[in-house]
């Protein structure tokens, strides 16, 4: 690591971020008195019914704050580099930006890059760290200040905060709670990494795990596997892809379930019971109840309305596009 040429009260920090996760973490910069002098997110993209353009979560609150915006389609380009290097960045604090940082780009900065990840390191690397680890059933997870490195989350590690995954955490809560916790850390320990007296430890290469990213495929439930893997599945998928399963031709969308573990001898996929407290479906060694369900072109309700309108009873869900 480099050192800084400017007081360490005023840094010129470039930050790169780009979805709601990143937004903490860019507030706690501007509320501990280290606005970056650029802000760096990806480009607006087409969202919603219209397809209009949509700024992202990160740019809307840097234009909030009054803050330079720049949006780049990539940072491998030498007018690219040249445009970063003009901020004259001490550091770059890189937060889910979603694209890669050549070896050029980290160069820029004295201080390098700092990277806040959604995971104890080495464990979980990757674009789907919060996913990952709810469907691995981990007990604990967390976040990491990484100086970073041209790998995949390769770089050493500053410092981490961990949590425990509670067992009814999904995907939204858990990278709510992380991106809390990370703006916090950052705000924490900036301060002794921009005066150099922070010295990140290596990441241990025999215990890396990769949080591949996700593929739509992976929310179809399987009713012929454990219950305990199909909660996590259900919780590990919402808010996006959503866990889904089939009735006939109908597509129907899970959002909330909870395991039950009385097996039943009925095929995998049957529905058992459906009233007030959801819809109970057979799974390999136990019932899923499902709480929250979505049908097509419908909004999501609680399982006991659609058990209310539909004769579920003995009927059998599946799998599979």
């Amino acid at each position: 690591m480099g050192s800084l040429d400017t007081d360490v009260e005023s840094p010129r920090i470039v930050y790169a971020g780009t979805p709601e996760f990143a937004v903490p973490a860019l507030q706690a910069l501007i509320g501990a008195g280290y606005p970056p002098v650029a802000v760096y997110t990806q480009p607006d993209r087409p969202a919603g019914r219209g397809r209009r353009l949509r700024p992202s979560p990160v740019k809307q609150v840097a234009e909030a704050a009054g803050l330079p915006v720049v949006q780049p389609e990539g940072l491998k380009s030498a007018e690219a580099r040249a445009a970063l290097a003009d901020w004259r960045p001490d550091i770059l604090i890189v937060a889910a930006y979603g694209l890669i940082l050549p070896r050029a780009v980290l160069a820029i900065p004295p201080l390098g890059g700092l990277n806040l990840h959604a995971s104890l390191l080495p464990r979980w690397r990757g674009a789907a760290p919060i996913h990952r680890a709810i469907l691995a059933g981990d007990r604990e997870t967390g976040v990491c200040l990484m100086q970073m490195e041209p790998g995949l989350d390769t770089g050493p590690v500053h410092a981490c905060r961990a949590v425990p995954i509670a067992d009814d955490a999904t995907t939204g809560s858990l990278h709510d709670e992380l991106a809390r916790l990370g703006a916090d850390l950052l705000a924490e320990r900036l301060p002794a990494i921009l005066r150099g007296e922070s010295e990140p430890r290596p990441q241990d290469e025999a215990a890396v795990t990769y949080a591949h990213k996700l593929d739509k495929a992976e929310a179809w439930l399987d009713w012929t596997r454990p219950v305990a893997e199909l909660d996590r599945q259900v919780r590990a998928f919402n808010p996006w892809p959503v866990a889904q399963t089939r009735l006939d031709d109908q597509v129907v969308r899970v959002y909330a379930a909870s395991p039950r573990p009385q097996a039943s001898s009925a095929a995998p996929g049957t529905i058992m019971a459906a009233g007030p407290e959801g819809v109970d479906v057979a799974a390999d060694d136990g019932h899923l109840r499902l709480r929250t369900v979505q049908l097509p072109a419908r909004r999501a309700v609680a399982a006991a309305d659609w058990a209310r309108n539909a004769d579920l009873v003995g009927r059998v869900l599946a799998g599979g596009a």
